[in-house]
């Protein structure tokens, strides 16, 4: 894309006062889109989508108004969809809305893809269809989303040391609500991208999921082969309308007879390709479903990059990808922590406010300028059967709506159930800024065991080891969470995280378990 191709809004000035405009990056359907950098949250980046003049009229204005709306919302409940922060008018009337910045690549430029990469970034743009298929509430009614232009041009994808990549939603610039009126108008003309649209979508028909669920298709074979599934002989709209009502799909294996398919996801494939809604799968969830069936069954999702003991990641919008370290050997036996430290560990008593069960939370201990622990309980018999084993921790962390950090820490022995110790920081409260500093500033925190059993003293102390490069993040963490306006949404964060556990734990114990044989 030429950027001298399209006039740059007024960089000279700030826009609404806090945002400096830095260069294009990419055009959709609706508009510009352009990097800049919040100045109010200290220069960090953001993408700023402009409503192009060619459609400044009121009623693309009021879509273009209902697509940051959207996007804002459903981002609240799905990390693959882009986030949505800001809206308003510059001083030349064009309507702008502020979104996450994203350093990645689009679908459209990596495909055809590995089956492996294939499952992990279906499954992602399931959970984000099905998000948007489920709706938002408008006024305490639910409505249900069609976003009418799924495409690999429309998904981005980032590096993310969980996943190995994940994939993100963009351009909900067509999509519809199922219950507003103008869903099922047609006298709006054709909006869509032809290879990828549905027949009754072609038709102006009314649409449902399951037109989406045929994009899907066309995506997914597109992902896997690097073709169409037809070779109409031009790009018009009558070639395209005679492919997608009268055409079979070609097989994939005559397009691609290397590429070894499990059936199942072949039949899938085909399925959502069928010409009527009846005949494909009637939701995205029956998609998703396979997938998963077959991301267990073929051990498929395991990222490459997860070959380590103790390993640390970031899932933001505000920092830019991480770069991953280099492997860690399994962690020595012992705490190895400073000496000073560790005595200090075997001093403490549990605290009187806390339950006499098995519960695991985050404290400063008071030591040199406080450093961060853990305080868990367990029965005698399992402290020490946790005396030798594997540690294994996670940093997760969400800027909107509200800052929230997950510290994950895994106990893992052969031939035990893994044990789970998730702790959510609240990142405006100054304690918890606190806490994360000192887990930037120390190459280990400790765990310090306490028996269930009275008197309830301290058994074992071990450590967890930081990389330096995250804790580098984990510094900037706190640094823009102390920058950020004030919010009161932080259990929507704190339930995007939660999200965002429940879907890593099945990697986290495949490579546990790979690691330990």
């Amino acid at each position: 894309m030429n950027p001298s191709a399209f006039a740059c809004p007024n960089k000279t000035e700030l826009l609404a006062n806090r945002y400096q405009l830095k260069q294009l990056i990419g055009k959709g359907g609706m508009g510009e889109v352009f990097l800049a950098s919040d100045i109010l949250l200290g220069g960090i980046p953001v993408a700023i989508k402009f409503l192009s003049q060619t459609f400044s009229n009121p009623r693309m204005q009021e879509d273009f108004a209902r697509e940051a709306r959207t996007c804002a919302i459903l981002s609240q409940k799905s990390l693959h969809i882009v986030r949505a922060y800001d809206y308003g008018v510059n001083e030349q009337g064009k309507p702008f809305y502020v979104m996450e910045y994203l350093c990645g690549k689009s679908l459209k430029d990596l495909i055809p893809i590995p089956l492996a990469m294939f499952i992990t970034l279906g499954r992602q743009i399931c959970l984000g269809l099905q998000c948007a298929h489920e709706g938002i509430n408008i006024d305490e009614e639910i409505y249900q989303l069609v976003h009418k232009d799924i495409k690999p041009a429309n998904i981005l994808v980032i590096p993310d040391p969980i996943l190995g990549q994940l994939a993100k939603i963009l351009d909900f610039g067509i999509a519809k609500f199922l219950k507003s009126s103008a869903t099922t108008s047609t006298n709006r003309g054709f909006n869509g991208t032809l290879p990828y649209c549905s027949p009754e979508q072609l038709e102006g028909e009314k649409l449902d999921n399951r037109s989406d669920i045929y994009s899907l298709g066309v995506t997914m074979y597109e992902m896997l082969t690097g073709k169409k599934p037809w070779q109409p002989e031009t790009d018009l709209f009558g070639a395209w309308y005679k492919a997608h009502h009268f055409e079979t799909p070609r097989a994939i294996a005559d397009v691609n007879p290397n590429l070894k398919l499990p059936k199942d996801l072949d039949d899938l494939i085909m399925a959502c390709l069928a010409k009527a809604p009846d005949s494909r799968p009637q939701n995205i969830t029956q998609v998703l479903n396979i997938l998963e069936k077959l991301d267990q069954s073929t051990y498929l999702s395991l990222p490459a990059t997860l070959i380590k003991a103790d390993y640390t990641a970031s899932i933001t919008s505000l920092s830019l990808p991480l770069p991953l370290s280099p492997p860690l050997a399994l962690l020595p036996l012992g705490s190895s922590l400073p000496l000073i430290v560790e005595k200090a560990c075997w001093k403490l008593f549990w605290p009187q406010d806390k339950p006499i069960q098995e519960i695991v939370f985050p404290q400063l201990i008071n030591v040199e300028q406080g450093f961060a622990a853990l305080l868990l309980m367990m029965s005698k018999k399992e402290i020490n059967n946790r005396a030798f084993c594997t540690r294994y921790n996670q940093f997760i962390f969400v800027t909107s709506p509200h800052p929230m950090l997950l510290w994950l820490t895994v106990l893992y022995n052969k031939g035990l159930e893994p044990k789970w110790l998730p702790c959510y920081l609240d990142m405006q409260n100054p304690q918890n800024q606190k806490l994360v500093s000192s887990l930037a500033e120390n190459e280990r925190y400790p765990l310090i065991f306490f028996t269930s059993e009275a008197p309830h003293s301290c058994a074992n102390v071990i450590s967890s080891r930081i990389d330096p490069t995250q804790r580098q993040m984990l510094n900037t963490w706190v640094e823009h969470s102390q920058s950020l306006p004030p919010s009161s949404l932080p259990q929507l964060s704190k339930n995007l995280l939660k999200q965002e556990y429940k879907k890593m734990q099945s990697h986290i114990l495949r490579h546990l378990t790979s690691t330990n044989k």
